[in-house]
């Protein structure tokens, strides 16, 4: 057995001051853990700063919050809770754990009481939205814990019909999400009348999960409701509640469309915070093409997680998937009973898909103690209430610093100390933070990047509030400064008919329809079991043709299924339940076309630009992978239509004379090959764009070419992955100093020799990693950054 959990016994059931550095020291000298800990962080305790009570908060409340504990409101809870009052749109952008929903909650629900007494009838009423249904329903528990009088209700995909009338006709404080109020409460406004015309706050918790273009069609859906709250005669407040994030209060007026105030002085007390950074090792096991494959951060986790568990410390390991969330479970389990069978028991899984009794018992579990080790997707990284957590175990970077410390902070809630370890996965970003924790944990966190003026986001919108309500010249404004635009299109396409009154919608569809607000890709594909007809699942439509396609292996909540068939028109694809014991991955052939450039910045005789492009993708054929040894046993051609795609890119050149110069061409070049390099390159690169721009790899795509048509010349490009862009090339081009320089720094320091997934492989390439040349993408990066100047400005414009 390779975990320390052999060697250890149970703990006080508390990860103390004077102990935590004791126990990472003590999980990193296991036998065989040599140089896996690369850095330690230990950020100071915090002193708490409580206030008096608001004056105008009900007593009522006031009481029922003393009867909580809560005898005093922390500072940012008041300052908030009084803008909200004050009828002032605010964010409030404190720690995890700071009682963010105490300053929404004490507004909205006094706001109600006192509507109530005066009239007899339904009070100011507040719509609450969440980025999840079960964050919600933790609301919903912690609300009626108070036992007031207020009527306080859920209405999501859950809801029965019978619940929605009681919503409609009496609810005051209405828990829901972006998708219900996108597809079934805007549309049917006429019979929510009542309550839409008493909305005196809207509360959007969590409002960080709100990015690239989920955000933008957050965004609009928010618009909506604010212009149909008005057609009923309300104004609402906007009460808006992120973990902490670089500008808030500019992230909130883009989401709302409102300025909004912010409030960011956390006045809640928080205990020692230990940060441990972790790389599993290299194995003796080759992947794609002899690389060298590292130990899987789940593998470490679930070892990590058995050691914590057997000390007796409450600790939640985040991971990725659910199917690597049941593993890691069950090998912590598995560990576990070789020490003591009766700890085997201790550890659970926590995961979408479980139903919601089975979610609420595991989450009780974990409070009252019988649980004391936990596997879960991010669901648990939002405000749901899991208190008295020692530890928190993170296998894989989750995408931005802002995400890192609200899953951190779920542990030492209070004034206990806590401890996390960040495990990187076989990744370039993971690599090159764990060796330059500096980045990670030296900057402040970023700002979220998303565009409402995306015309390809905006236009289905408008096209729904048009359905809702004719729209008008005064209603455009409200959409944004290219509305008008958007609109003269739609007319064009016949989606929209002037009239006297305004634009009308024409078609008979439901224009919600139009769009899902959670695919990149449009509406999204319904995975249909054969013989069933069972909708098991959705997959964006853009990801389809290489994950759906007729013959794929698709995993779906822990289950392997085969697709029998994919109708893109009807946007169905066929799926049986079966394990044939090898993976698929789609071979795609790309093109790309610069439609214009918007700016450009001159480095010595290289360039980098931003602008307007066309990508063409067609998915040719899939290979099949036996499993497990990963050996291609077969190509199938598939018969896929190529799919355009009009977005934004950042792209450098690099001349020939350059290359020349710089012996990555002609007699001097030796072995080099100029393509490989441009291709390894490009895929680190991608790997690395999410260190400056809140995005994840899946979201952008790119292309490289020793010689591409536009250019003339070596052409590196790097694209959003949504129709219209959604601000990440963008963030790309203003960071460009940085971000290529990481990208130059995680390949020169990875320790393979001819390239591997924690630097220049990527997951995703449709050419399966071929060519590429790792230290012919070193020598191009030293080029093309030679002359670089600093970055003049790293904001996005939008």
């Amino acid at each position: 057995m390779s975990t320390a959990a052999a060697a250890t016994s149970h703990g006080s059931g508390a990860v103390g001051r004077q102990s935590v550095a004791a126990l990472v020291s003590r999980l990193a000298s296991v036998p065989g853990r040599e140089g896996r800990l690369t850095h330690l962080d230990v950020r100071p305790a915090r002193a708490a700063e409580s206030v008096p009570w608001p004056a105008w908060v009900d007593p009522a409340l006031v009481a029922a919050q003393e009867a909580r504990g809560i005898t005093r409101p922390w500072s940012h809870q008041a300052a908030a809770a009084d803008a909200a009052w004050a009828g002032r749109h605010v964010v409030v952008s404190t720690g995890t754990a700071s009682g963010k929903s105490l300053a929404y909650q004490l507004p909205a629900l006094t706001a109600a009481a006192a509507g109530r007494r005066e009239r007899g009838r339904r009070g100011a009423s507040t719509l609450y939205l969440s980025p999840t249904k079960a964050l919600a329903h933790d609301q919903l528990e912690s609300l009626l814990a108070l036992h007031l009088d207020t009527r306080i209700t859920t209405c999501d995909g859950d809801s029965s019909r019978d619940e929605r009338d009681w919503a409609r006709a009496h609810a005051e404080y209405l828990l829901t999400n972006p998708d219900m109020l996108h597809r079934s409460i805007l549309p049917g406004h006429e019979r929510w009348a009542g309550f839409l015309g008493s909305v005196r706050y809207v509360v959007v918790d969590e409002c960080h999960h709100y990015r690239g273009v989920f955000g933008a069609h957050v965004a609009h859906v928010l618009r909506r409701l604010r212009r149909v709250c008005a057609a009923y005669g309300a104004t609402p407040t906007f009460v808006l509640a992120s973990a902490t994030t670089a500008e808030p209060a500019a992230t909130a007026a883009r989401l709302t469309g409102l300025d909004v105030e912010a409030v960011t002085d956390d006045g809640s007390p928080r205990g020692e915070v230990t940060l441990a950074l972790w790389e599993p090792p290299l194995t003796s096991f080759t992947g794609e093409n002899g690389a060298p494959v590292r130990r899987a951060a789940t593998s470490e986790a679930a070892d990590l997680l058995a050691d914590l568990v057997a000390e007796d410390v409450h600790t939640l390991a985040f991971v990725r998937s659910r199917r690597g969330v049941e593993q890691v479970a069950l090998t912590a389990a598995a560990l576990l009973e070789e020490v003591d069978p009766r700890l085997a028991g201790r550890v659970a899984a926590y995961r979408g898909g479980y139903l919601p009794e089975e979610r609420r018992a595991l989450e009780a579990a974990l409070r009252r103690g019988d649980l004391v080790g936990l596997a879960a997707t991010n669901a648990l990284e939002l405000g749901i209430d899991v208190s008295g957590l020692d530890a928190v175990i993170i296998a894989g970077f989750p995408g931005t610093r802002a995400a890192l410390w609200q899953q951190v902070g779920r542990a030492g809630r209070g004034a206990q100390d806590a401890l996390g370890v960040l495990i990187a996965r076989d990744d370039p970003l993971d690599t090159y933070l764990v060796h330059h924790p500096d980045v990670l944990l030296g900057r402040p966190v970023e700002a979220h990047v998303f565009d409402p003026d995306n015309p390809h986001v905006m236009g289905p919108h408008l096209c729904a509030a048009a359905q809702e309500r004719p729209l008008t010249e005064d209603d455009l404004p409200l959409f944004g400064a290219g509305a008008a635009r958007v609109v003269e299109a739609l007319v064009r396409a016949g989606l929209l008919r002037r009239r006297a009154r305004g634009w009308f919608w024409t078609d008979r569809r439901r224009a919600a329809d139009l769009t899902d607000i959670r695919s990149t890709g449009g509406a999204a594909v319904a995975l249909v079991e054969t013989g069933t007809g069972r909708v098991v699942g959705t997959v964006d439509a853009g990801r389809a043709h290489g994950t759906a396609h007729t013959g794929a292996v698709y995993l779906h909540q822990g289950d392997t299924w085969v697709v029998e068939s994919l109708d893109l028109d009807e946007r169905v694809a066929s799926i049986v339940r079966s394990d044939p014991g090898y993976t698929t991955t789609a071979r795609e052939v790309t093109d790309i076309t610069i439609r214009a450039e918007r700016e450009h910045r001159t480095w010595g005789r290289c360039r980098l630009s931003f602008g307007d492009v066309e990508v063409s993708h067609q998915v040719v054929s899939y290979l099949k992978r036996s499993q497990p040894s990963g050996e291609v046993v077969g190509e199938v051609p598939l018969d896929l239509p190529a799919r355009s795609l009009a977005t934004a890119a950042v792209w450098w050149t690099v001349p020939d004379d350059v290359l020349v110069d710089a012996g990555l061409v002609g007699p001097a070049a030796d072995d080099l090959d100029l393509p490989g390099a441009a291709h390894a390159a490009e895929h680190c690169s991608i790997g690395l764009l999410p260190l400056v721009a809140t995005c994840d790899r899946w979201d952008i795509g790119g292309v490289s070419t020793a010689r591409h048509a536009d250019t003339g010349v070596l052409t590196v490009f790097v694209h959003d992955g949504q129709q219209g862009g959604a601000g990440f090339a963008e963030r790309g081009y203003r960071a460009a100093r940085r971000w290529l320089g990481a990208t130059r720094e995680t390949i020169a320091s990875c320790e393979c020799e001819h390239g591997c997934p924690s630097c220049v492989q990527s997951p995703k390439c449709g050419n399966q990693n071929n060519p590429l040349d790792k230290p012919g993408a070193l020598r191009l990066l030293d080029v093309l950054l030679a002359q670089a100047d600093d970055d003049p400005d790293e904001a996005p414009t939008r």
